[in-house]
């Protein structure tokens, strides 16, 4: 069985305060989940840099942010980005490592968000090269593939969206796919209140997972597959109930508290 997975991404978000407020908010509403709705559940927050060490100290504080014992489940620390620089320790003003990163407790790192390949131009081969060095640093990378709009109603979703995982499994190797996790991002969809609809994603889905498939069986087997683009509580369930969507990764949403465990409630 595949995990179930509700990634938090809080972008560029937050103060000192509102990160010790959200943080508590997420936990407690954790804590009040029945144990079927956690059993298997991981989730896990990506807060800024700045405050990856302020949220490692809280759920340390808070029992290592293990909710009900008897279930155990784990609220894990994403990062939002990492270095393409696979050393531990360079010349790179600005870049932290996956090894930084890994020290601070740091599980998950979000590679290829597009916003940063829209923004701040990052490439398939700069993607590949992040994925690569978040799992020499003993990070499960969390790697975001999505269409535009434009590529959309151009009839070449399938065409991008695979040629993006492609590309890593190229430079990667396709066995490194066993140890990450998909995220399906409709770039047309994020920030948008655009939602696709369930059919769409499951749609979009069902190709990636016949494209791991492909690449190495275990992968299409065992590899998470997450939608992120406008999820919601209120839409959390119908997505979720299909057959290749394992969880979220979730953007705007996860910055209040209520929103996001309804999304949790909804895996």
């Amino acid at each position: 069985m595949r995990q179930r997975l509700v990634i938090g991404n809080w972008k560029m978000h937050g103060s000192r305060a509102s990160v010790e407020t959200l943080t508590g908010a997420v936990l407690e509403g954790l804590c009040g989940m029945s144990e079927n709705a956690l059993a298997g559940l991981q989730v896990a927050v990506c807060p800024p840099f700045p405050y990856i060490g302020l949220v490692g100290g809280l759920l340390q504080a808070r029992g290592a942010g293990t909710i009900a014992p008897e279930v155990a489940p784990v609220i894990a620390i994403g990062a939002q980005d990492v270095s393409a620089e696979a050393a531990a320790e360079a010349a790179r003003t600005g870049d932290v490592s996956a090894a930084m990163l890994r020290d601070m407790g740091v599980t998950y790192a979000i590679i290829g968000h597009s916003e940063r390949r829209q923004l701040l131009g990052e490439t398939d081969a700069l993607v590949a090269a992040k994925f690569i060095a978040a799992q020499s640093g003993r990070l499960r990378p969390v790697l975001c593939i999505g269409e535009t709009l434009e590529q959309r109603e151009a009839g070449r979703t399938n065409e991008v969206v695979l040629s993006q995982l492609q590309a890593v499994a190229d430079a990667a190797g396709k066995d490194a796919l066993c140890r990450a996790v998909i995220a399906y991002e409709p770039v047309w969809a994020i920030g948008s209140g655009r939602t696709a609809t369930p059919e769409q994603a499951q749609a979009v889905h069902a190709e990636v997972r016949a494209l791991l498939c492909s690449l190495d069986a275990e992968a299409g087997r065992q590899t998470p597959i997450l939608y992120g683009g406008s999820v919601k509580a209120a839409n959390a369930g119908a997505l979720f109930e299909c057959s290749d969507i394992d969880g979220g990764l979730v953007g705007g949403a996860s910055l209040q508290a209520e929103e996001f465990i309804g999304i949790c409630r909804g895996v």
